[in-house]
């Protein structure tokens, strides 16, 4: 057995469910995506506009790299299919543990593996989301699938719902086939996005992405673009849901991936209440993590405020005078959303002792569309 075919039993093995072998030559692609950070489409996500250089060429992250590993791990777990309003929605790789720390443990092993076989002299680096290499090109080189019109990579059996990771090394191996593109003349996802993420196929705005507005902005969500985020409290999986080619995956057999309790529709009244303590044991170890209980706590906020629902006017005033501006900003925006004379008084009571000037704005905004 030759060392390519080795290491992609290995990678089987650790739980990789798809493997790959692509040219560590300069990405085309670089140009598309420096083209993509000047048109302002990475809004405040500082750490993709760094490192150019890098990305244009794998070989600057491993000086004489022959060859990127290529590797999917599946994490598909079913979504419930019946909506409830007071329930809100985490997208599906979010739902279990961290994917960086289940990844990552198996890239080092591989990695191990690599080293036994082909000696200590080996030079490469594994990554896992977290350096600047374009891996939806080098993974659709290795064949792992293609770049689709949502932006995510898809695979004709597989789907699109897997994480990604690489191991760059001089190591030369045999190469795989490139996948090429099956989109063909679909636009479901496109026409999907509740909050047109997409100014053209293949292109995304991340300004505009719900995954985007509640995890990675880090400060007050659009007021135009908060009813189009639905119940969505971290993350969005629509145009991934709508995809023909996901209408047949199946569950992901890593059981880490797994939706833990009370995460696949999460009781919005309850999150809502959370305190720092209670937040941080929650979503230990689990990706909900990263927005910080502020950012959360102002997602859960606006989904309530999409529910339509007057139940949950109660347990918003009372997070009306929680400590954080942010928090406080996108309940009075609920609260105007649901309307009643219970909310009505409540945010006639804060607007009296409200003295952060955007909260107070949120305040009197929502009492004059009551």
């Amino acid at each position: 057995m030759s060392l390519t075919e080795q290491i992609r039993h290995k990678a089987r093995a650790l739980g990789f469910t798809s493997v790959g072998f692509a040219p560590a030559d300069p990405l085309k692609g670089a140009e598309f995506y420096a083209r993509w950070v000047a048109l302002g489409y990475a809004g405040q996500m500082d750490y993709l506009k760094r490192h150019l250089d890098k990305r244009e060429d794998p070989r600057r992250m491993v000086p004489g790299a022959q060859t990127a590993i290529c590797l999917g791990m599946d994490y598909y777990q079913p979504t419930p299919t019946a909506p409830d309003p007071l329930r809100g929605q985490i997208a599906c790789y979010a739902r279990g543990d961290d994917y960086h720390d289940i990844v990552k443990k198996r890239l080092a092993a591989l990695w191990e593996f690599v080293l036994a076989e082909a000696g200590e002299q080996t030079k490469g680096r594994y990554f896992v989301d977290t350096a600047p290499v374009l891996e939806r090109e080098l993974a659709q080189r290795a064949g792992l699938g293609w770049w689709g019109k949502n932006t995510c990579l898809i695979d004709k059996r597989r789907g699109s719902y897997f994480f990604l990771a690489e191991i760059i090394t001089d190591l030369e191996l045999d190469y795989d086939e490139p996948a090429t593109d099956h989109c063909g003349t679909c636009t479901r996802c496109l026409d999907a996005c509740p909050t047109d993420a997409f100014p053209e196929p293949y292109v995304l705005d991340a300004q505009r992405c719900i995954s985007y507005l509640n995890i990675e902005l880090k400060e007050s969500i659009p007021r135009d673009l908060r009813q189009g985020m639905g119940q969505w409290i971290f993350g969005c999986d629509i145009c991934q849901e709508v995809c023909p080619w996901n209408r047949k995956v199946e569950p992901a057999p890593e059981p880490a991936y797994k939706s833990r309790a009370g995460l696949d529709s999460p009781a919005l009244l309850d999150l809502i209440q959370l305190d720092r303590e209670d937040f941080n044991a929650l979503f230990r170890r689990n990706p909900v993590k990263r927005p910080k209980r502020r950012g959360f706590l102002r997602n859960v906020a606006v989904a309530l405020g999409n529910s339509g629902m007057q139940a949950a006017v109660p347990a918003l005033i009372s997070v009306l005078d929680d400590e954080e501006p942010l928090v406080r900003g996108h309940v009075a925006w609920a609260l105007g959303q649901l309307g009643g004379d219970e909310a009505k008084g409540a945010l006639k009571r804060r607007l009296e002792i409200e003295e952060d000037a955007e909260v107070r704005g949120e305040l009197e905004d929502a009492l004059a569309a009551l």
